[in-house]
């Protein structure tokens, strides 16, 4: 056991264990964004981090098929000037705008670095979609193409520089395409620790392994931060999810299915 799932099991109950909490049609969900953990300060601008910080929470709320509705925020913070502090501010608040989210309070310390830590409180739409609900025999897909972030990552670590849109700097969110195909799957869950790493919890969660339909390369199945979705359903419901797709043109992956057995990981765990 890593020390994450220790850390978790002390904690465990009918509430945790996925992507957020569900309690009377409202999802809560947290995630922490901290420099020299997920990112470098010459890396992105400070309105970037904030961006990102705030997308990666999003993220969280879209896979268990609630929209965002509040948000609260927690900041350490070295002694940043004015401008600064207002570059944090307009990426915080450009995003919550257009995922219509308030920002209803939170908390500000002092650090020698930069912490990020967001609660976003979110209403279910209809019915929750959980990591639980595979059942043998359901198909295995992600959206996009993974791999991206990891090799932005790689080039950040050489020195390079990325292009704005890139996904290590701005994670594209899916929530339109997930909402309309809510109703015909059977779990979910995003990729943020990699594929390979969020199948296993998904597997182990389910209790199942997986017949590959697909050989995918390590940087599809180690590259963390992707913020892309993986999800699972009954082949039965094929037709409507694909027609879903290419409605939002999203790329669709059926790579694998699930059977009676046990997935181990291997490989790095977590962002770097």
């Amino acid at each position: 056991m890593n020390k994450e799932d220790f850390i978790i099991q002390a904690f465990l109950n009918e509430k945790n264990g996925d992507d957020g909490a569900i309690i009377n049609q409202w999802c809560y969900s947290k995630d922490l964004f901290f420099e020299n953990i997920h990112f470098k300060r010459e890396w992105l601008t400070l309105e970037q981090i904030a961006t990102k910080a705030m997308l990666v929470n999003i993220s969280d709320a879209i896979v268990m098929n609630a929209e965002p509705k509040y948000a609260l925020l927690g900041l350490a913070l070295p002694n940043l000037n004015n401008e600064e502090i207002k570059a944090l501010q307009k990426g915080f608040l450009k995003t919550a705008k257009k995922f219509g989210i308030q920002i209803i309070g939170g908390d500000t310390i002092y650090n020698d670095k930069i912490d990020i830590s967001i609660t976003i409180i979110s209403k279910i739409r209809k019915k929750a979609v959980f990591r639980k609900g595979l059942k043998i025999g359901h198909l295995l897909a992600y959206t996009g193409k993974l791999g991206e972030s990891l090799k932005g990552l790689e080039i950040l670590q050489n020195g390079g520089k990325l292009n704005l849109n890139h996904r290590f700097i701005k994670p594209k969110l899916r929530s339109d395409f997930f909402y309309e195909i809510a109703p015909f799957i059977s779990c979910a869950m995003d990729i943020s620790d990699g594929l390979s790493k969020d199948l296993s919890r998904l597997l182990v969660k389910n209790e199942c392994g997986i017949e590959w339909l697909k050989k995918l390369d390590d940087y599809t199945l180690y590259s963390g931060e992707e913020y892309e979705i993986l999800f699972a359903f009954d082949k039965t419901q094929y037709l409507n999810i694909e027609q879903i797709a290419k409605k939002h043109h999203v790329k669709l992956n059926i790579f694998a299915k699930a059977v009676k057995g046990k997935y181990e990981f291997s490989g790095r765990e977590h962002h770097f």
